[in-house]
């Protein structure tokens, strides 16, 4: 029971890691608020916790808006008491280079994948009286650079720099912040980068797979790493950007 008494927010916990680690979390004695645009996957997964002896509730909410991200902070606080634990998950992809994205495509990526890093912050930080625990979700793709997905690139190498800047800003007042950094994982997000290149999914599969380790990782094990991040295991951890890809990025 590594989270055991302890409040925590999962942002984009519809799915894929998201997912996985909400139930985790409640697994290890967390309250969860699972927080995401999509109404009827942030109400499955939250039954789905509470169906097993959990406790969890589910939020609708668009991270990259402000009033929104201070109502999740808010039903964390007005349904549990507390908050302790922050992942800022949520993410979205799309695959082109500068010449193939549009304006309002970039523009949406930062806003999902950057700005709700920021919103979440800003509202969560000031509830984690007692001191807490953020982890935010990077990529490998935030430590170095990948084909035909330029704004991703940009927005996960902001999230990992943006976490050491709030790990230095709130380390006095109790406060660990830091970024998970997967690999290919197998997830929703990874079958809709397939089908935004027009690759067959078998075809798209094997590149993924093609790593040291020979596969793709799971939710579950991305699950894990944000655990021991948002856990007291790593108490003497922060600003740190965790690498979990099978040995792609080595």
């Amino acid at each position: 029971m590594k989270l055991k008494d302890k409040v925590a927010i999962v942002t984009g916990g519809a799915s894929g890691i998201g997912r996985a680690t909400a139930i985790l979390f409640a697994r290890e004695g967390a309250a969860v608020v699972v927080a995401d645009i999509d109404a009827a996957g942030a109400a499955s997964a939250a039954e789905e916790i509470v169906a097993s002896g959990g406790r969890a509730v589910p939020v609708t909410a668009d991270v990259s808006d402000d009033d929104d991200c201070a109502r999740i902070v808010a039903t964390a606080t007005d349904t549990f008491g507390h908050l302790h634990v922050l992942f800022n998950n949520a993410g979205i992809i799309r695959r082109a280079d500068a010449l193939g994205i549009t304006v309002a495509e970039w523009d949406l990526v930062m806003a999902v994948n950057v700005r709700s890093v920021f919103l979440m912050c800003r509202h969560a930080i000031p509830a984690m009286t007692s001191g807490g625990a953020i982890v935010n979700t990077g990529s490998g793709w935030g430590l170095k650079g990948g084909g035909n997905a330029l704004s991703y690139c940009a927005s996960k190498a902001a999230v990992v720099n943006m976490t050491r800047a709030l790990a230095i800003d709130h380390a006095k007042a109790g406060i660990r912040v830091n970024s998970v950094n997967p690999g290919d994982t197998d997830t929703p997000m990874l079958r809709e980068e397939a089908r935004q290149l027009s690759e067959k999914w078998t075809a798209f599969a094997a590149d993924a797979a093609d790593r040291p380790m020979g596969r793709a990782g799971s939710p579950d094990e991305i699950a894990r790493a944000v655990l021991f991040l948002a856990s007291e295991d790593a108490s003497y951890i922060t600003g740190s950007a965790l690498v979990v890809d099978g040995g792609g990025l080595a």
